[in-house]
């Protein structure tokens, strides 16, 4: 995965799966993704990066299942009385966690979640149910693709177990393009 540079044929894969042949109309453009990167301190991971400047900002279509956000937008469902998203901290995991099972106490449990769900990660939309889909930003998992919601949190790739397809943006969106299930590993 390289999260640096766009592969052409990444790109190409995105524009299919979406439909999108706008010519970029309902894309930001380069000045709008480099102001949000400057206002949160972070670099996006391409090809997300290219595809929010050149091909387009969210969609309506998945993934995930209400459709890809906006950059800088959040999943209606989100809510109002969450902490202040903070995408220059790192994304504070880097395998999957089942905090539903965690033997801690439960207020230290509570205590470590906020940062799973507001550090280090854009939201790229929901599956409802308060399932929603993260790419980190900042941390050692940038690129990643994670499933977060009210049980835990994993990461989408073959190399973690839970699905054949492969890890990062282009990768989780082309496993939804050929309709198979986020969760198909033997």
């Amino acid at each position: 995965m390289d999260t640096e540079h766009a592969a052409p044929a990444d790109l190409d894969a995105l524009r299919a799966a979406f439909g999108i042949d706008d010519g970029g109309a309902s894309a930001l453009g380069r000045t709008a993704v480099h102001a949000f990167e400057t206002e949160h301190g972070v670099v996006l991971p391409e090809p997300y990066r290219t595809f929010v400047a050149e091909i387009s900002d969210g969609s309506y279509s998945g993934p995930p299942g209400f459709g890809l956000v906006a950059l800088a937008e959040l999943p209606d469902d989100w809510g109002d009385d969450r902490p202040e998203r903070r995408l220059d901290l790192p994304f504070p995991l880097t395998e999957a966690w089942l905090w539903e099972d965690d033997p801690r106490a439960p207020e230290e449990v509570e205590a470590l979640l906020d940062p799973v769900f507001d550090h280090g990660s854009i939201v790229l939309g929901t599956d409802g149910c308060g399932m929603y889909w993260h790419l980190v930003v900042t941390g050692p998992h940038r690129g990643h693709v994670w499933n977060i919601c009210g049980e835990g949190a994993w990461p989408f790739g073959e190399e973690f177990g839970s699905t054949t397809g492969t890890a990062g943006f282009a990768g989780w969106v082309e496993h939804w393009a050929a309709g198979k299930p986020w969760c198909d590993a033997p």
